[in-house]
């Protein structure tokens, strides 16, 4: 009998600097939307989360406060460093797009009335928007191994949608209501 796969079986990110280099990269990819980049990069390409362990630790850095993919890096940067990788990880969130950022603020300020900047602007966005569509269509496929039905799986996401972007309400409300009846099926199904 074999056991199943651990999280110490995937590839692993070989030193602090390949870390650092790695979450750099990702955030270097990410303007606009990273969720599409780091699930291509983190589960696909470097294999150091499988497909499932990248949406059960992203749906815990959404919970977290501050952005996502902030709380993603330290979660990683933790697993394999402990807090010198978490603070690894985070400062190659922050360091080098931190700098890039601040240059293109300023290039900003001063060609923001420009209609082409303002028209590509307008165009990276509808790429990001269609980026994270695709990547949430991806993600789709391990719900087939959820604990959750499908169709309740659906129906939550359908709920939330309709509380959070068309009712308006508090999405930590809307979170700890629908988590929480989505964490009361997981368990009833899986005992």
């Amino acid at each position: 009998m074999t056991s199943p796969p651990s999280a110490f079986e995937h590839p692993r990110p070989e030193s602090l600097l390949d870390l650092f280099v790695a979450f750099t990269v990702l955030a270097l990819q990410g303007f606009g939307g990273v969720l599409a980049v780091v699930q291509r990069e983190l589960v696909e390409r470097k294999r150091w989360l499988s497909n499932e362990e990248f949406i059960e630790d992203w749906a815990v850095a959404q919970i977290m406060p501050g952005p996502n993919v902030v709380n993603l890096s330290m979660m990683i940067g933790a697993r394999y460093f402990g807090l010198r990788g978490a603070l690894t990880a985070l400062a190659g969130m922050l360091a080098v797009p931190l700098v890039l950022i601040l240059l293109l603020a300023i290039l900003h300020a001063r060609f923001a009335g420009n209609a082409q900047v303002a028209g590509a602007l307008r165009g990276m966005a509808a790429v990001s928007a269609g980026l994270i569509a695709a990547t949430g269509l991806k993600m789709s496929v391990a719900l087939k191994r959820n604990p959750v039905p499908l169709q309740w799986c659906v129906a939550i996401g359908a709920i939330g949608f309709v509380l959070v972007a068309l009712l308006k309400f508090p999405l930590a409300y809307v979170l700890l209501a629908l988590g929480g009846l989505g964490c009361v099926l997981a368990y009833r199904n899986l005992r």
